[in-house]
């Protein structure tokens, strides 16, 4: 058992509140996923030829300062950052390739967590109300946000087990089931190029969508083909620069409830997640439908 809440800000006027909105959503999801939290938030964009990465180190007083002038003086290249608890969120006008080769080169404890234009991924061991308030969630800005809470069943409490996973530019998913194809997945996702950084069957699931995404096909198109390749039970929610979905598998024996007003889409495994939500009780809620593709774009 685990916990997905998601939320998709229509309503620009809204983007100041965003985290403010989420953060009930996320710890009403503790009941079913005690044992770690993280969420994707996006927003606080880049220019186009600037990329920026959510960094994080297991000391919690890394000098990010060094890294930063270091990128900064030997790719010559501009750096901007800011420190959040053990993380930090690096904005540059470096490629990704040579930001993450200097830092396997000279930090590789270095985590990388995310990488985008606005996509900033934070997560970790502990009680979802312990994360959200260690990373300043409720005062955090955006257009959307994309969390989960676990519950081990298959692996370790540990950092590797956290979801969102992201495998592509502004990427994530998170994932409430288990897939049966994982492993033969990622030995043909690994021979075309894709790499995952932990076991997680999660991550696999997001390495396809990046794969089908990268292949040409947009988030509908490469949802409904997840449909025919990956075998198990799941609830998705996957959230893109500029893109929102949930999928359930054909059987759909885990829970998720919609809800959509003029002002957002959000979804959560259980309704006591949207209740605080302004204007939910016009709103349509329903619970999506077995095997059906549900995206919005802004």
């Amino acid at each position: 058992m685990c916990g997905i809440a998601g939320l998709f800000l229509k309503n620009r006027a809204l983007e100041p509140e965003l985290g403010a909105l989420y953060t009930p959503m996320l710890t009403a999801m503790t009941g079913r996923g005690p044992d770690s939290a993280g969420f994707a938030v996006y927003g606080d964009e880049v220019p186009e030829d600037w990329v920026k990465l959510t960094l994080q180190h297991a000391d919690p007083d890394f000098p990010w300062e060094e890294i930063a002038e270091g990128l900064e003086r030997d790719l010559d290249v501009p750096v901007k950052w800011f420190r959040n608890a053990d993380v930090a969120v690096l904005k540059t006008g470096a490629g990704e390739a040579a930001v993450r080769s200097w830092l396997e080169d000279r930090q590789p404890g270095i985590e990388v967590m995310s990488v985008g234009r606005g996509i900033e991924i934070l997560k970790g061991v502990g009680l979802p109300g312990e994360i959200a308030e260690r990373y300043g969630l409720a005062r955090m800005q955006g257009s959307h946000v994309v969390g989960h809470t676990r519950m081990a069943t298959e692996s370790a409490v540990d950092l590797a087990g956290s979801h969102p996973f992201s495998t592509g530019r502004d990427l994530c998913l998170v994932h409430n089931g288990s897939l049966s194809n994982h492993n033969r997945l990622r030995d043909s996702l690994e021979r075309r190029g894709l790499s995952f950084a932990t076991y997680n069957d999660s991550e696999v699931a997001a390495g396809y969508l990046t794969w089908r995404l990268a292949e040409g096909a947009d988030l509908q198109e490469a949802l409904e083909t997840a449909l025919t390749d990956l075998d198990g039970f799941y609830t998705f929610t996957v959230g893109t620069r500029d893109g929102f979905a949930v999928l359930r598998d054909p059987i759909a024996c885990k829970p998720a409830v919609l809800a959509e007003t003029g002002d957002y889409v959000a979804m959560a495994s259980e309704y006591q997640a949207l209740a605080h939500l302004p204007g939910i009780e016009a709103g349509e809620v329903w619970e999506p439908e077995p095997g059906r593709v549900y995206a919005w774009h802004r």
